[in-house]
C-alpha cells in the first residue's frame, strides 16, 4: 500500500495562493469521498488550515493516486486544465511512502508550520483525522499513521520546551499589533469576530493579557455568547460591524467567511487609529482597507515575512532529534509489514498441506476418532513449532535498515504464486500478525 501526501503550503506558495486555493472543512469532507469513490484511492483525510491544503491517502498504486488527487483538487479550484497543471506544478508538492511518514510527523509536532513549533496545528490535524474516520473513510493504514503521529505531536509538547518558545499563529499576530498599537494590550479595547478554532483562540489570549474591554461578535450568536462567557467579555451583534469597529483599538478576524467581512465603508465611523489582525483565509479584510488612514491590517502574509521564528534553535533541534527517532522506528514497522502478506501466504500454504494430509487420514478406516483428532493435534503442533520461529524472525530481520527483499526470498524458496499471496484485506493477514506461543497446539 503507498501513502501519499498531495498538497500545498505556506512554504510551497504565496499567501495569496493558499488564499485562492483555501478549502472549508465540508468541501475538504467531499473532497475525500470522491477520492475514494474513484477507486484509486482506498483511505483519504483532508487537512485544511489557513496555511495548508493536503490530502493524506493510502492507495494500491501510486501513480494512479497522484493523479486521481490532483484531478480532484483541480476540480475544487474550478481551474481550466492548462491552468490547474501549471499552478499545481509552481506551487504544490508531493510526499510518498517514508517522506510522507516523515511529513507528516513534522507537521503533528508543528515543525511545518508558519510559526515554528506552534501547538495549534496538532488539534487541526486531530479533527481532520477524526472527521475523516467517522466519515469511513479511514482504514489500517491511515488510522494507524495519524494514531503515530498524534502520538509523536504529543510527545514532542510533553519531552521538549517547545510550548513555552513557540507562539502560536494568533500569539505571533498579537505580538506584531503590540508593537503597531503603541501600548500593552492591557490598555487598548479589542473585539473579535469570529467564534471558530482560531476565533476562539484569539479570545483566549486577549483574555489573559488583560484587555480593558473585550467583545465577540459571530454570525452564529449563541456561538459568540458561549465564547464571550467563557472569558468574561461582551457579545457585540455581527450584523452592525461598523459600530463595532469604531470603539475598538484592536479588532481580530478569524471567520470562515468566503468574502471579506470588514470593507472600507465598515470602517467610515472610524474616529481613532486601529489596528486590525486579519487571520482568515481567505482574509476577512478586503484589500483597500490596508490604504485607509490610521489603519494597520496584519494578515497572515505579514505574519509570514515577520521576524517571528516560533521556538528557539536549542529547543528546535530536540524536537528534530525526538522526530528521527519516531521515523526511523515507524519505517521499521512499515518495512517489517511489507512482509506479512508473504508471510500469511506460507502459513496458508502450510494449512492447506495439513488439511489435505488429515483428509487422507480422515479417509483410512483403522483410525478410532479419537486417533484421528490426536493426529490432528500433533500435525498442527508440529507446523506451528515449524512456522514460529521463522516467520518471527523474518519480521524482525526485515524491519532492519537495508534489509534484503526477504519477501522475495520466502516467495522463491517455498514457490509460492501470486494466487497464493494473501490479500490485505483476508484473514489470513490478521492470523500472520499474531504470533502464536510456541507450544501452543492451535
Amino acid at each position: 500500500m503507498n501513502l501519499l501526501v498531495v498538497g500545498i503550503s505556506h512554504r510551497s506558495a504565496a499567501v495569496e495562493t493558499l488564499e485562492r486555493l483555501a478549502v472549508d472543512a465540508e468541501a475538504g469532507a467531499r473532497l475525500a469521498e470522491r477520492l475514494l469513490a474513484g477507486g484509486e484511492v482506498r483511505e483519504a483525510v483532508v487537512l485544511s488550515t489557513c496555511n495548508r491544503v493536503e490530502v493524506y491517502a493510502a492507495a494500491a498504486g501510486f501513480h494512479g493516486a497522484l493523479s486521481a488527487i490532483v484531478d480532484e483538487l483541480h476540480e475544487l479550484w474550478g481551474y481550466a486544465e492548462t491552468e490547474a497543471a501549471l499552478d499545481f506544478a509552481s506551487c504544490g508538492y508531493v510526499r510518498h511512502g517514508a517522506d510522507a511518514v516523515a511529513h507528516v510527523f513534522r507537521v503533528a509536532a508543528g515543525l511545518d508550520s508558519m510559526v515554528a513549533g506552534e501547538p495549534q496545528i496538532l488539534g487541526q490535524l486531530r479533527d481532520a483525522y477524526e472527521t475523516a474516520r467517522e466519515a469511513d473513510l479511514v482504514g489500517r493504514h491511515l488510522h494507524e499513521l495519524f494514531q503515530q503521529a498524534l502520538r509523536v505531536g504529543k510527545r514532542v509538547h510533553a519531552e521538549t520546551d517547545v510550548d513555552a518558545a513557540a507562539p502560536s499563529v494568533v500569539t505571533a499576530a498579537l505580538d506584531l499589533a503590540r508593537t503597531a498599537l503603541g501600548k500593552p494590550l492591557d490598555e487598548a479595547d479589542a473585539a473579535v469576530v469570529g467564534a471558530g478554532a482560531m476565533g476562539g483562540l484569539a479570545t483566549a489570549t486577549l483574555a489573559r493579557a488583560g484587555t480593558a474591554t473585550l467583545a465577540v461578535a459571530n454570525r452564529d450568536r449563541g456561538k459568540a455568547r458561549r465564547l464571550a462567557a467563557e472569558h468574561g467579555a461582551v457579545v457585540a451583534a455581527y450584523d452592525d460591524l461598523a459600530s463595532l469597529a469604531s470603539g475598538v483599538d484592536l479588532l481580530v478576524c478569524a471567520t470562515a467567511a468566503t468574502a471579506p467581512v470588514i470593507e472600507a465603508a465598515t470602517l467610515e465611523r472610524r474616529r481613532s487609529a486601529l489596528v486590525i489582525c486579519d487571520l482568515a483565509l481567505p482574509r476577512d479584510v478586503a484589500e483597500e482597507v490596508a490604504g485607509l488612514d490610521g489603519v494597520t491590517v496584519i494578515d497572515i502574509a505579514e505574519i509570514q515575512r515577520s521576524e517571528t521564528a516560533g521556538a528557539g534553535a536549542e529547543t528546535l533541534a530536540h524536537v528534530e532529534r525526538l522526530i528521527a527517532e519516531e521515523i526511523e522506528a515507524y519505517d521499521e514497522s512499515l518495512r517489517a509489514d511489507a512482509v506479512t502478506p508473504t508471510v500469511a501466504a506460507l502459513r496458508a500454504t502450510a494449512a492447506d498441506i495439513v488439511e489435505a494430509e488429515l483428509a487422507r487420514v480422515a479417509r483410512r478406516g483403522d483410525f478410532t476418532d479419537d486417533q484421528r483428532a490426536e493426529v490432528a493435534r500433533t500435525v498442527h503442533r508440529v507446523v506451528q513449532r515449524l512456522l514460529h520461529e521463522p516467520t518471527v524472525r523474518v519480521r524482525e530481520l526485515a524491519g532492519q535498515p537495508g534489509a534484503p527483499d526477504y519477501a522475495k526470498a520466502l516467495r522463491e524458496l517455498f514457490a509460492l504464486t501470486p494466487a497464493a499471496l494473501a490479500d490485505p484485506r483476508d484473514t489470513a493477514l490478521a492470523e500472520a500478525l499474531k504470533v502464536k506461543p510456541e507450544g501452543s497446539a492451535k
